[in-house]
This record gives structure tokens, C-alpha cells and sequence, in this order.
């Protein structure tokens, strides 16, 4: 797992197998506030649909009562539980392989070419976990080469609201929808 992801110790444990128990993946789990603190679940379907309200209402409740009885947060908190959205974080290995060809923002610790943060075409990430990035500006040096950047230095990661990020969603909207449809036979008796 990546930092990227949030939190990465006891409330990792406890959420993950709940979410995995109703067939979601954990997107990210941030731990937020100083007076009033919220816990922030991100969370997608294993099957691809889209995250409907009634999914966030069921992993709510569930995490809730698994967040009482453990009550690892001392004090109040609120439980936000939602899906990632169209313009994403990109927390996990996969999601790099997956949406390659979208525009992101990223942000490293790490000095790359001379740059910390980066706009740009994902290409994807290598086999050494290396994420390649086409920037859409030219770098310090004028130089227009792809940004390589280890993984592990990322500290944000996040998809770019573009009109072809736009279609791909629609488009993987309306796959679902026919498929979810009911089906009729033209043999029906």
C-alpha cells in the first residue's frame, strides 16, 4: 500500500476487512480535525459499478459498529463514508495502470527534473513502480521529457476533471446500466 492511501496503521485494520466483507475496495481512509475530527472512508466496488448511496449507507453502518466496539479514535468523530468521484485520488498501484492516458496532478517530496509537483498525461506506472508522467509544461530546463518518478515518493495523486475523463465515466455508466437491464427474449412464451 501507498501512502497516498491515508492512514496506514490501527484504523486501516479494522476498516479494510469490513469493507472487503461487502465486496469494496478501500480507496482511501484519512483521519481529519483537531476539535471536531472526521474520518473519511473512500471506497469502491470490487465489481466495477458505480458506488450508489445506499452502498455508502450500508458500509457506514457496518463501520460504525465496528468503530464502536473497537473505538480506537478517542473523542467524537464524525464517519464520512463516499466514493472517489470522477477527478480521484490515486491512492493504490493499480489505479496508475488504470486510468494511464487521463490527465492527473501529482505531487512528490521527492525532486524530480527539478520538480515537486507535476500536471500531466498519466502513462502509467513500470514494473519497478516507477509512475511516468507527460507534464503538459515544459520542465525547469525547457525540457519537455516524461517525469519519472518513484511511487513511494508521491504524496498526492489525484485525476483531472477533463471532458475525456468526462466520456470514459459516461461511457462506463451506461455499459453498466445495459447491463444491469432486464433482458428480453424475442422467443419469449
Amino acid at each position: 500500500m501507498t501512502r497516498l492511501m491515508g492512514e496506514q496503521g490501527p484504523l486501516r485494520t479494522l476498516v479494510e476487512p469490513t469493507l472487503e466483507d461487502l465486496g469494496f475496495d478501500l480507496v482511501r481512509l484519512l483521519l481529519m480535525g483537531k476539535q471536531r475530527r472526521i474520518l473519511q472512508i473512500m471506497a469502491e466496488r470490487r465489481d466495477g459499478d458505480p458506488i450508489t448511496v445506499e452502498d455508502c449507507e450500508a458500509i457506514s453502518r457496518s463501520l460504525s459498529a465496528v468503530l464502536d466496539v473497537a473505538d480506537p479514535i478517542q473523542g467524537a468523530f464524525d464517519l464520512e463514508v463516499s466514493s472517489p468521484g470522477m477527478d480521484r485520488p490515486l491512492t493504490r498501484r493499480k489505479d496508475f495502470a488504470r486510468f494511464a492516458g487521463f490527465e492527473a496532478r501529482f505531487e512528490s517530496d521527492l525532486a524530480v527534473d527539478g520538480r515537486r509537483r507535476v500536471k500531466g498525461r498519466l502513462k502509467g506506472i513500470t514494473d519497478d513502480d516507477t509512475v511516468i508522467v507527460a507534464p503538459a509544461e515544459p520542465g525547469p530546463d525547457g525540457s519537455q521529457a516524461d517525469w519519472a518518478v518513484p511511487l513511494a515518493a508521491l504524496v498526492k495523486a489525484k485525476l483531472v476533471l477533463t471532458d475525456a475523463l468526462i466520456d470514459h465515466a459516461m461511457k462506463a455508466d451506461k455499459a453498466t446500466r445495459e447491463d444491469d437491464a432486464p433482458q428480453t427474449g424475442a422467443d419469449e412464451s
